[in-house]
């Protein structure tokens, strides 16, 4: 680990991403980022105390149909992969601090793709139950209005597929994946993706875990 300064964690939404990157860059003393800084596009569609469902973002969920959303994030994405393969390969020459990127936007042929040294990819997922629930947590379900409803069950059909699409790759390519499901703390995550990296850089088999 010692040779790594740039840890890549991908995955769909509701996977545990963010919480556990903090945690693996606070333990490497890196920074952390997202991919969503980068460029936004429509997220999560329900409210919060802090912030209403804009309506551009609703209009998004309502109007698209599951593979249309795919289609368009899918883009967005692909659009937004130059900017991320930049920050990875800055991040990876120095000087300062290493890097913890996590996103979506990490598409697994895109970072198989990369020859960029110093550098390592690990994608979280979770059992589709486990994604409803959070969902539903966070959006309230409970008690939230039919017209609320759907846009939670748009986003959970697109992130759901797009977990699907995401781990096909991610297998066909060999390389690897953490579930986050039910019980494990961001702790110990964050403790198997430590172990999943240096175990991979010590490889030295695949783009996803070069340390050259």
């Amino acid at each position: 680990m010692r040779d790594v300064r740039v840890v890549l964690i991908g995955g769909t939404s509701n996977t545990g991403k963010s919480t556990v990157a903090r945690v693996v860059a606070e333990r490497l003393g890196f920074t952390h980022r997202s991919t969503d800084g980068l460029a936004r596009h429509p997220g999560r569609p329900w409210r919060t105390p802090e912030r209403e469902v804009p309506g551009h973002v609703a209009e998004h969920y309502r109007s698209l149909t599951v593979d249309e959303l795919i289609a368009s994030v899918l883009d967005h994405y692909e659009r937004l992969w130059p900017r991320v393969r930049e920050l990875i390969t800055d991040s990876a020459a120095g000087p300062g601090p290493g890097l913890v990127l996590e996103g979506s936007a990490l598409l697994p042929a895109r970072v198989a793709g990369l020859s960029v040294p110093r550098t390592a990819a690990v994608w979280l997922t979770a059992d589709d139950t486990v994604i409803r629930a959070r969902v539903h947590t966070a959006g309230h379900h409970a008690g939230a209005t039919d017209g609320e409803r759907l846009l939670m069950a748009k986003f959970l059909a697109r992130t759901t597929r797009f977990q699907d699409l995401t781990l096909s790759a991610v297998d066909r390519l060999g390389l690897p994946r953490i579930d986050t499901g039910t019980g494990r703390s961001a702790a110990g995550v964050a403790d198997a993706v430590i172990a999943a990296v240096g175990a991979r850089c010590g490889t030295r088999d695949g783009p996803a875990g070069r340390v050259d």
